[in-house]
């Protein structure tokens, strides 16, 4: 009975799965013997992705889709030895800093403590 209800449950959830109708429509690759490479990948829903670059040392590219809320997202990026630099309109941003915060700053930098002039000391005779 158990095999039974555990069969009709798999079968149940395979129909009610959503099918994925999506294919590739463009599919482009480049690899050289240098390292450098590119790729050109879009699907028929939209999803375009595109990256070139030098295999451990850099890439550039960009994806884009259509969120389920219907907005479009695109995000271009970097990534190199300083980490992912990605752009794009919906990522988020943080606030500005407040004016007393610069102000405070600002106040710090022009008066520095005998400590922090010690260590500009050094600092300045380090290689």
């Amino acid at each position: 009975m158990y095999k039974l209800l555990l069969v009709v449950a798999l079968f149940g959830c395979a129909l009610a799965a959503p099918t994925n109708d999506d294919v590739i429509t463009k599919f482009l690759t480049n690899q050289d013997t240098d390292g450098t490479y590119a790729y050109d990948i879009e699907q028929a829903s939209g999803i375009q992705i595109k990256e070139e670059g030098q295999s451990g040392h850099y890439a550039r590219g960009s994806y884009a889709y259509i969120s389920p809320e219907g907005v479009p997202v695109q995000v271009v990026y970097t990534a190199d030895e300083f980490g992912f630099h990605p752009q794009s309109d919906l990522l988020p941003t943080p606030p500005p800093i407040p004016e007393a915060i610069l102000r405070s700053i600002q106040y710090i930098q022009e008066h520095p403590t005998p400590e922090e002039l010690a260590d500009r000391e050094v600092r300045a005779h380090q290689i």
